[in-house]
């Protein structure tokens, strides 16, 4: 019986898989050799030196390969505890790269993200979230909540989210509300129960839309829960937020009145921070609000919409230390018809340690009320009005009712002078620092010598473009352009006289 050559490669067994690629030879070998070290016997002392044991001899006819050399990859010797402390150390401008290295760096480098912003729901609502960043406890949800193609070429973006819209979302009148591209609350809740049964840790978390169930699971499967923000939210909703009792900072943007405002305040008295962005809440809410939640001390109201006679509500915030008003059409109206009548100005109360009191972008043209919220905020040591329209001389001098504030800012303010400036900061005698910004009607220059004196060492800035007209005085700079660009010049014989 004959064998070619043929029959018998095909009949012969086939090498191992190890035996072709480099890589995992060089493993076989590595450990190989790491097997062999430990079946190595160990000699006492009194026996010869000069003659190796068996074990070594037969081992010197093995080549030793050193351990670096066997593996391609050195970072895969060390454990994955070793490598996350490595990768913590390093600058963040490198973690989009680290991920490119390989499917393990990957993996570890999303251990170490613990905040991150979704764009997409249905990376959260497949799992691949979990997956991908185990680790997280700070969540944003907001953009992810948002049904828009993402191939549309015109962005829209307010102070609340940002999200894709197409031509047609122009023809509607409120078509910058993001209520009309945002999902259902049933859609909503699904994703924030697979965020809380795979985040238990979770301490921040911002989402739209969500409803009372999805408020109650987080509740329950997050006891670590301390800062939320709801946008889109209502009385209803707040219903699920009383039962996070470790709630310290909240951030509410909807439509909420004093019933959602008393639920709230009865739920969360561990509260340190509150935000309301148009609510519709008066005096009886915020009035809850300083009964029950204790340690709050810093609140702010965006967009105020809330009913007349709510400052009232604001002496009992006991432990408030910082106020701000931001972006409000009317402060408040017909707040103490009491005080009207028999001028006392302890009628309406105060919050005895507040600190800190901050105007943005508000209009101011009632006297009447900022007159009532100066007095409520009496005890205030700095005080900020930035880009406040009908700040005139006459509203200004409301604020002569703070008699103990030390650091004052006034920023973008047109219509203020410097005479109404200096009636109000004579009155102040514990003033240490005063800056006034971009203020058209305050020159360095109309400043009284006197005041001047009396505040040297205040921090004193006065308007820039005054600063900078009187700094280029007979510069020639400044003349709208009539000595660079001259009407009369021939541009084409320039361009020529250029060419040649």
């Amino acid at each position: 019986m004959t064998f070619s050559p043929d029959k018998e490669n095909q009949h012969s067994s086939p090498s191992p898989r190890w035996f072709k690629s480099k890589k995992a030879f060089n493993n076989v070998l590595f450990a190989m050799r790491l097997n062999n070290n430990k079946q190595q016997p160990l000699t006492p002392k009194s026996t010869n030196q000069n003659i190796p044991p068996p074990s070594s001899r037969r081992a010197s006819k093995i080549h030793h390969f050193p351990p670096t050399d066997l593996v391609l990859d050195k970072t895969s010797l060390l454990s994955d505890q070793i490598l996350l402390k490595i990768l913590s150390n390093l600058p963040k401008s490198q973690r989009d790269s680290n991920c490119l290295v390989s499917k393990r760096w990957l993996n570890l480098q999303g251990r170490l993200v613990t905040s991150i912003k979704l764009l997409d729901w249905y990376f959260l609502v497949s799992g691949r979230l979990l997956l991908r960043f185990p680790n997280l406890v700070k969540i944003d949800l907001v953009n992810g909540c948002i049904l828009s193609p993402q191939n549309l070429g015109v962005s829209v973006t307010n102070e609340l989210v940002s999200f894709h819209g197409g031509s047609d979302c122009f023809h509607r009148r409120d078509w910058f509300s993001p209520e009309n591209y945002a999902l259902s609350g049933e859609e909503i809740d699904r994703g924030v129960r697979v965020l809380a049964a795979g985040f238990p840790n979770l301490t921040k978390l911002v989402v739209m839309n969500a409803t009372e169930m999805g408020v109650l699971t987080l509740a329950e499967e997050c006891p670590k829960l301390q800062e939320l923000e709801l946008r889109m939210c209502s009385d209803r909703v707040l219903r699920g937020i009383a039962a996070c009792q470790n709630l310290q900072i909240l951030q509410l943007s909807g439509s909420v009145s004093d019933v959602g405002l008393i639920i709230l305040a009865q739920g969360c008295k561990k509260l340190t921070k509150l935000e309301l962005n148009g609510c519709r809440g008066g005096y009886e809410g915020v009035k809850a609000i300083g009964q029950c939640c204790s340690l709050l001390d810093e609140l702010t109201l965006t967009n105020l919409d809330m009913e007349d006679g709510w400052m009232l509500g604001l002496p009992f915030c006991e432990s408030l230390k910082s106020l701000r008003l931001v972006s409000c059409k009317k402060i408040s109206s017909d707040v103490s018809d009491k005080s009207d009548a028999n001028d006392d100005d302890d009628d309406l109360g105060y919050c005895p340690v507040i600190k800190n009191l901050r105007l943005d972008k508000c209009q101011m043209r009632d006297k009447k009320s900022l007159t009532d919220l100066f007095l409520i905020c009496r005890n205030a040591r700095e005080l900020v009005l930035q880009s406040c329209w009908g700040l005139s001389d006459e509203v200004f001098g409301a604020a002569a009712g703070l008699r103990r504030v030390r650091c004052v800012s006034i920023q973008g303010c047109a219509l203020l002078t410097a005479r109404g400036l200096e009636s109000v900061i004579v009155g102040w005698s514990e003033l240490r620092s005063l800056k006034v910004v971009a203020c058209n009607n305050i020159k360095d220059e109309e400043i009284n010598p006197e005041v001047s004196t009396a505040f040297a060492e205040l921090k004193w800035e006065p308007d820039s473009r005054s600063r900078l007209c009187s700094g280029l005085a007979g510069t020639g700079v400044g003349r709208k352009g009539g000595k660079f660009f001259n009407k009369s010049c021939d541009w084409k014989s320039f361009r020529s006289r250029s060419d040649s």
